[in-house]
């Protein structure tokens, strides 16, 4: 803590003695006490010094007292300096009057009572002490003030020359306070800015964005940031960003929200421009690696499909010499063949990755069982693998239960996979084959997944182009003096091929001469496994394994894979599927035949599935009218689902469909037993 500062006492007597004497009497006080041992010296540290009271001798030689007393009541600055008269001499009404006329507060006599003297002048030094507490904080209070009223001055300045808008909103949403830039930016009047909050002035199409983002923020609090075009009654759109926090009182009281508006509009028109510039450039340099790339395949297919040519030719120019024995023709022979199937699956290549282009692949699809076709597809690179004395060692789970899809594709992703890792693999070298499986996280559901892993012990990938090891004509080593041939499309097909059976694949390597491994995780059907379980431990009912036997199913979809799908699926639950791809064959079928449930797709060429529901909805109930129906569809925003219910869908149900929650709508819409809810 500050100390407090020590007041000054001052004494003035001719007699050194005397001022003695009035020290120690007063020093217990513990101020200031000044000597002076004449009128004129007393004068003189009046000119220096304020002093909480005067402590004075009426009789000294030259000046005395009273004289000392008018001089000091004269000078502004000690006019009201309490000044006690000090004599030795017994004083007349006379000299009284005269020295309370020349503004003394006392008179004592001498010899002085310590008690009363100290008592005195402790009153007057308090009060000293007391006042100049007042007069500082006085003089505090005016330099607050006028601080308070600069920084209002220069709030208010800020706030009109802000080069953003600034807004003050109460806890009920009315604004109490905009600034000029605000109301420039939203297009309005100072009367009308009070009215109206700038929600009001976003533009129409941000304005349901802005105000749920502004509605949430309100219940959660924190900080707020967006940004929306703007749009005022003239039709002026600029593009503001909105920021705001809450203000809260020195208690946490929330008191209301304060914000800004800036306009960034030239910023948004910088960053276009910029974006635009940078797409321009990326699709030249796309197109001329493309180019590159083009020009390296053509490069690779030329030789790779002379190479087994001149084989071919060669071979069949010495066998019409007719000159060779059995055993040499039997060679050329192979030879020929050889070649000719290394071309033909050249072609092939080509024409699956045309397809894939074109989008005109498709599949087959069926239950497979994956270790029919692991080994179909091991038994076909065995030829391979001897000559260069790779070691093929499997790892095959044959608890793994069986996935969807088509089983000639499976078995290209799998001989692909192979083929690759014997190709870069050298002599002596190993290629292992594992199959298991793993669990994912998928839509609050726990999904089950064949893996396949393919590792080999060969030349690896290097970590710059391990991430384009799945693109298209792309080979880590394009230059005439590569010693592996191929055209750079295997891996690509493989790709495809596993994302069209809804799996996934990626490659590891720990860089060149590391090996390499490729997973590949494939969806399995979830209700395989349990009722294999259940046949194994001879608990089959008639109820759980085929929880919808006798319903019959129709299903309206103008996607070929998923019709398959759909019917296989509600076929192996019991029911009757019919599958049909357009709004006319489906209302043909309700007409012709008695159907338990629709499963229709929304979005369809022609017509979608809003206008079958209709139509059927107006058919009278003994032709179909009032069949169950649910909606399949890819558009999963709260307003379809509506959309969906009010065009007469009892469900909706979003794609990638989960096999368990369509069996169990269907149960549900249907009102069948529990036990079909939960098989």
């Amino acid at each position: 803590m500050q100390m407090e500062a020590k007041v000054n006492i001052l004494l003035v007597d001719d007699k050194l003695e005397n001022l003695l004497a009035l020290e120690a009497i007063l020093e217990k006080l513990g101020e200031n006490l000044v000597r002076a041992t004449s009128g004129e010296e007393a004068l003189r540290c009046l000119l220096h010094q304020d002093f909480a009271v005067i402590l004075l001798d009426v009789q000294m030689p030259g000046m005395d007292g009273f004289e000392t007393a008018t001089l000091i009541r004269n000078r502004g600055r000690s006019r009201h300096t309490p000044i006690i008269f000090l004599t030795a001499f017994s004083t007349s009404d006379q000299m009284l009057f005269k020295g309370y006329a020349l503004g003394a507060v006392d008179y004592l006599l001498k010899p002085l009572d310590p008690n009363i003297l100290t008592s005195k002048v402790t009153v007057f030094v308090e009060l000293f002490k007391k006042t100049e507490a007042v007069k500082q904080q006085a003089a505090q209070l005016v330099a607050v003030n006028a601080e308070l009223r600069q920084s209002e001055e220069r709030l208010r300045s800020l706030s009109t020359c802000s080069p953003v808008g600034i807004f003050e909103i109460d806890t009920e949403g009315g604004c109490r306070y905009t600034n000029p830039r605000y109301q420039i930016i939203c297009g309005l009047k100072p009367a009308e800015s009070l009215q109206k909050i700038w929600l009001e002035s976003v533009h129409p199409e941000d304005r349901e964005r802005a105000v749920a983002s502004w509605s949430n923020y309100i219940c959660e609090g924190g900080d707020y940031s967006e940004e929306f075009r703007f749009q005022t009654v003239h039709g002026i759109v600029r593009w503001v960003q909105v920021r705001s926090s809450p203000m809260l009182s020195s208690q946490g009281e929330l008191l209301g929200y304060v914000g800004t508006l800036e306009d960034i509009t030239e910023r948004k028109q910088a960053e276009e421009v910029r974006a635009q510039v940078i797409r321009e450039q990326t699709a030249r340099q796309e197109a001329e690696a493309a180019n590159r790339m083009k020009d390296e395949f053509l490069a690779v297919l030329s030789h790779e499909l002379r190479t087994p040519l001149t084989s071919m030719l060669g071979w069949s120019k010495i066998l019409r010499s007719k000159k060779l024995d059995e055993k040499a023709t039997s060679r050329a022979l192979e030879a020929i063949e050889r070649n000719a199937i290394s071309q033909m699956q050249l072609i092939e290549d080509i024409l699956d990755v045309s397809r894939i282009i074109r989008g005109q692949l498709r599949l087959n699809v069926s239950a497979v069982n994956l270790i029919s076709v692991m080994e179909a597809a091991l038994e076909a690179v065995r030829p391979l693998a001897e000559p260069k004395e790779i070691q093929l060692t499997t790892v095959l789970d044959t608890s793994v239960g069986s996935v969807y899809g088509d089983p000639a594709r499976l078995q290209q992703i799998v001989w692909n996979l192979l083929t690759n890792g014997i190709k870069f693999t050298p002599k002596g070298g190993r290629v292992e084959v594992h199959l298991s499986v793993v669990s994912g996280e998928e839509q609050q559901t726990t999904q089950q997944y064949a893996q396949i892993q393919v590792i080999d012990t060969g030349i690896g990938i290097s970590s710059e182009f391990l991430p384009k090891v799945f693109d298209r004509f792309r080979q880590a080593d394009s230059t005439t003096t590569r010693s592996h041939n191929g055209l750079g499309l295997g891996l690509a097909i493989v790709r495809h091929l596993v994302e069209l059976h809804k799996g996934t694949i990626f490659a590891h390597s720990l860089g060149s001469g590391q090996g390499a491994t490729f997973t590949v995780n494939l969806p399995l059907l979830q209700n395989r496994a349990n009722r294999v379980n259940r046949e194994t431990t001879g608990e089959i009912s008639s109820v759980v394994s085929t929880p919808l036997a006798g319903l019959r199913v129709l299903v309206v979809d103008d996607e070929a894979d998923t019709r398959n799908f759909l019917s296989f699926m509600f076929e192996e639950y019991g029911a009757f599927a019919t599958a049909v791809a357009s709004v006319d064959e489906a209302l043909a079928i309700l007409q012709q035949a008695k159907t338990d449930v629709l499963i229709s797709d929304i979005g369809m060429s022609e017509q979608d599935g809003y206008t079958l529901i209709r139509k059927l909805r107006s058919l009278e109930p003994e032709r179909g009218g009032c069949i169950p129906a649910i909606a399949l569809t890819a558009y999963t925003r709260e307003e379809d689902r509506l959309e969906a219910l009010s065009a007469g869908f009892q469900q909706h149900l979003s794609k990638p469909i989960d096999p368990t929650k369509l069996i169990a709508m269907v149960a549900s819409v249907l009102k069948l037993p529990m036990e079909v809810l939960v098989s």
